[in-house]
Parts: C-alpha cells; sequence; structure tokens
C-alpha cells in the first residue's frame, strides 16, 4: 500500500505539473506547451489507474483531486501571481481536511 501511495504522489506532481503549464499552451496554440500539458495529464491519470488496483478508486481520486487541487492553489499564489483570499483559502482546508477523514476512514 506504501507503493501505491508513492505512485499516487507522483501522479499527483505530474498532474500538478501539467495544471500550471496550461498558461504557457496559451489555448493548446504553442505546440511544445500543449505536448507537455496533455502528456502530463496522460502520465498523471495512468499511474491513478494503477493505483487504483490497490486503493479504493473513492480514495485514490479524493487525494489526487484534493490535495492536486491544494497545490496548484500555493503554485498559483507562489509562481503564477495568483490571490488567494481568506475564503479561497478556507475551501483548501476543507478539502485537505476532507481528504484527512477519507484516508483515516479507509485506515480503519
Amino acid at each position: 500500500m506504501l507503493a501505491a501511495f508513492g505512485l499516487l504522489f507522483v501522479a499527483i506532481i505530474a498532474e500538478v505539473a501539467a495544471t500550471s503549464a496550461l498558461p504557457k499552451a496559451q489555448g493548446f496554440r504553442d505546440p511544445l506547451w500543449t505536448v507537455l500539458v496533455l502528456g502530463g495529464y496522460a502520465f498523471s491519470i495512468w499511474l491513478l489507474a494503477v493505483v487504483v488496483r490497490t486503493l479504493p478508486v473513492s480514495t485514490a481520486y479524493a487525494v489526487w483531486s484534493g490535495v492536486g487541487t491544494a497545490v496548484v492553489a500555493v503554485v498559483g499564489v507562489l509562481w503564477l501571481d495568483e490571490r488567494l483570499d481568506w475564503l479561497s483559502g478556507f475551501a483548501l482546508a476543507l478539502i485537505i481536511v476532507g481528504v484527512v477523514v477519507l484516508n483515516l476512514r479507509v485506515a480503519h
């Protein structure tokens, strides 16, 4: 199960990288960035498909999407000049709490 979470972590990193590169793809008009974005998403989904052989799909997808969303928000603030107000921060905290609760539920 630890290996599955390791692969899930790699899948999240690939998805976050692909999502963060979306502005560079310029609406898929820049071929290089388009290939990087689509390749990153494809790799991430493939890893997610491998992970769900071991972990329940509900848990794997919740972690993948929830942690990915939170990390993309942080990347947006730190490197893409996006703002994060208190309400957005609270909403992200709720996502993280939800992922933690789901994982605790699966562990028992």
